[in-house]
């Protein structure tokens, strides 16, 4: 089943309903342009300062022989020195290439400076966020953002020429993208089938971890709703994830349609009017059985697994 991200008819411009590819329809609202660019600040200033600590303890653990490095520049230096250098290299390498890409494939898809604007990376036709997406947006990082400040800066000396500034003409054009699109969206999104979304800070009702949620018992037609061994391992963390998300967010018409695609999955025959705690009581026991299998060292990421 394809999926799509389609307007909510609301004040709000940038919500959207995201359609999963289990027919599952999730609200979110992309994230403004003004927090990706804090975000990226913010990002920036952790490597900075990372970078500087490291080449301080650098310099501070091996003085003499970045002294040796600083003064034979133009000679032969060391097999020490050249060590140092290397690590050094490295050290920049993965500052520049695997802060993003380690970060953006954790668990919360989001680095230290998108966690802290309350931002995330997600795949935009609702599925599972993959490697080689997050590598393919941030590798276009380059086009995007280093080259056309590397222009701007060599620009002012005029030693360009013509083919120079149709080069910086090109290059601002992949920086200014964002601004094209109602989404946001990077030259590195389009590739890579993402977009930045606004990640909710609110937690999920206190009653999906009580037991009352685990035993489920609805409230509200005193049904129960017990699931078996193979009931429950149809689904892995991505989609307990998800299911979260559908709680949080609590509106009717996605619990309706989560409610019809896990009873289709498992083979219950849904009902109407219970939906809620039939999916509390699902989410209770799923993430029941994936924290145990978790503390024998059993992870399911997902219904592939």
């Amino acid at each position: 089943m394809t999926s799509a991200a389609l307007p909510i008819q609301t004040g709000d411009r940038r919500r959207r309903v995201m359609i999963t590819p289990e027919g599952i329809a999730l609200p979110v609202t992309v994230a403004s342009r003004g927090a990706r660019v804090g975000a990226l600040v913010l990002d920036f200033l952790i490597l900075f300062v990372a970078l500087l600590v490291f080449t301080l303890l650098l310099g501070w653990i091996f003085g003499g022989v970045i002294d040796e490095i600083v003064d034979n520049a133009d000679e032969n230096i060391s097999g020490a020195g050249e060590f140092l250098f290397i690590i050094y290299v490295i050290m920049l390498f993965l500052a520049r290439y695997g802060y993003f890409l380690a970060c953006e494939l954790g668990p919360r898809s989001a680095t230290p400076g998108k966690r802290m604007t309350g931002i995330r990376v997600a795949s935009r036709d609702g599925g599972r966020l993959t490697a080689e997406a997050v590598i393919a947006r941030n590798l276009l990082r380059d086009i995007e953002l280093f080259l056309p400040l590397i222009f701007l800066m060599v620009a002012p000396s005029g030693d360009m020429g013509a083919a120079g500034f149709a080069g910086m003409v090109w290059f601002l054009i992949f920086m200014a993208f964002p601004f094209f699109n109602k989404d946001a969206l990077r030259a590195g999104d389009v590739i890579a089938g993402t977009w930045v979304v606004e990640a909710p800070r609110a937690k999920l009702a206190e009653t999906l971890s009580t037991q009352g949620a685990a035993k489920g018992t609805s409230g509200l037609t005193g049904a129960t709703y017990q699931f078996g061994e193979e009931e429950l391992s149809v689904y892995g963390e991505h989609e307990l994830q998800t299911l979260e998300r559908v709680l949080r967010d609590n509106n009717d018409e996605a619990l309706v349609a989560v409610h019809a695609t896990i009873c289709r999955k498992i083979g219950w025959e849904p009902g109407a009017g219970d939906e809620r705690a039939f999916l509390e009581a699902f989410y209770a026991q799923l993430r029941a059985r994936l924290e145990g299998g978790m503390r024998f060292g059993q992870r399911k990421r997902d219904k592939h697994s």
